[in-house]
Order: structure tokens, then sequence, then C-alpha cells
């Protein structure tokens, strides 16, 4: 996250600097357009700092989910969490049975992200007739574990070496792998609070198998994690509506 916080602070910099250039602002100390891109640099080279910041292992030392089990150890991660008032089973059901287009902004931003390209049915181009979790485990994605009420997890390969081929199979995660590959896997987990209504939590995990997959998982998951986290954030949001009307 603070890779990403980086690049964009330095993407903002960088636009301030080209509107000063096209108009310095005197009361701002902004005299000539040459200090605009003094300004306009210095948000670039921020930005160039932001994407070689060093992205961590972490590990999880003790097993507490399913996820743990398929991606113990990973540099790249985010999560989110909401309460719904409605009991750990039918929550389950609304994970299950999200479509994509009750996910607000979703289609903006998978828009986005595939640069306006047609591209095949996948989770970043979903219809609005079946559950998001059944479109991304038939276009990419793997059922990793499925144990309702508590947990669902789903897993991909976003990196690979050239040449690689092979079913993907749940098997795959737990093995060790040559260098070249990024593992993610993304779950939703729900328990049972003190007042009868659910905790939802969902995590996505990212493990590259070598330093330079993992330069350049960095650059692109910093680019795109405000998307990635706005859509996660809306996607309890959906699972919340769902659960609330069932």
């Amino acid at each position: 996250m603070a890779g990403s916080i980086v690049v964009y602070a330095g993407l903002i910099v960088a636009f301030i600097g080209l509107v000063f250039v096209v108009k310095p602002i005197v009361r701002l100390g902004i005299r000539r357009r040459m200090h605009g891109l003094f300004v306009a640099a210095a948000g670039i080279c921020l930005v160039a700092v932001g994407l070689i910041l060093p992205a961590p292992e972490k590990r999880m030392a003790q097993r507490r989910s399913q996820l743990d089990s398929f991606v113990p150890v990973w540099q790249f991660n985010e999560f989110h969490v909401i309460g719904v008032a409605a009991p750990p089973e039918r929550v389950f059901e609304a994970v299950r049975r999200v479509r994509a287009d009750e996910i607000a902004l979703f289609r903006t931003l998978t828009w986005i992200r595939r640069g306006g390209r047609p591209l095949p049915e996948s989770i970043l181009n979903a219809g609005d007739r079946e559950p998001l979790i059944d479109v991304a485990t038939r276009s990419g994605f793997i059922s990793l574990a499925d144990d309702p009420p508590r947990e669902l997890v789903i897993g991909t390969v976003v990196a690979a070496p050239p040449g690689t081929k092979g079913t993907l199979t749940p098997e795959f995660f737990v093995k060790e792998h040559p260098p070249g590959f990024a593992l993610a896997a993304m779950n939703f987990a729900v328990r049972a609070d003190r007042s009868g209504g659910s905790i939802v939590t969902t995590e996505t995990r990212v493990f590259a198998t070598s330093d330079d997959t993992r330069r350049r998982f960095a650059v692109y998951w910093r680019f795109i994690y405000p998307g990635s986290a706005i859509i996660r954030r809306m996607w309890l949001r959906a699972i919340e509506r769902r659960a609330l009307s069932a």
C-alpha cells in the first residue's frame, strides 16, 4: 500500500507541475514555466521511487485459515472487513451469489484495468446473469477451498515462465515452485459475531517466486491497488445488501 501511495502522490505532483508549465501561478511562487517543469520532474522521480520500493516477504507463522494453507508466504496483499447483520449461513450464500452488476463501480474499474478491450468472459469482463465467483472459477481461477459457512478461497497464476504448460490444481499451490511464478489467492471468510450477525473479511495475497518476478509485479500492483481496493470494498457491501435482502 505504501508503494501505491508514493506512486499516486508522484502522479499528482507531476500533473500539478504540468499545469504550472501551462500557466505559472505567481502567488504560489511559480513565476516561470521552468519552475513547473521542476515540479513535474519531482513528481516523476517520486513515481519512480514508489515503483522500486522493496516488497518485503511476509509469512504466516500459524495456520488460521484455508488461505494460510495455500499462500502462507506473500509479498503483496490487501485486507478488507465489514460487519453484516445476518447469520453466517445467509452471508456465505451471498458471497457465492453476488453478481458483477451488484458491485458498485465494478464495471467501470475493470473496464479501465483491461484498457477498454473487449476481452472474453473473465473476472475483468463478467456478465450480469451469473455469480462473479462462478465466472472467475471457469475463466482462469480455480476453487482452492469451499468450507461453508466459514471460508471460500479461489486462486490463479498471474505470472509464469515462458512455455509453462499444465492444468492448475490446488496441489500446485502447496508445492515448491521454480523462479518466475507469481501465485495469487483471494478468500472470503465469515464468522459469527456476538450479536447474531457476521464479520466478513476478504484478503488477497500474491507470492512471487523470484526477485525479478517480484519487481515486475510490484509495478503492476502499485498502479492497480487503489482500484482493486475499491472493488473489494464494494464487493463486501454487495454481499451485505444481498444477505440482508434474502
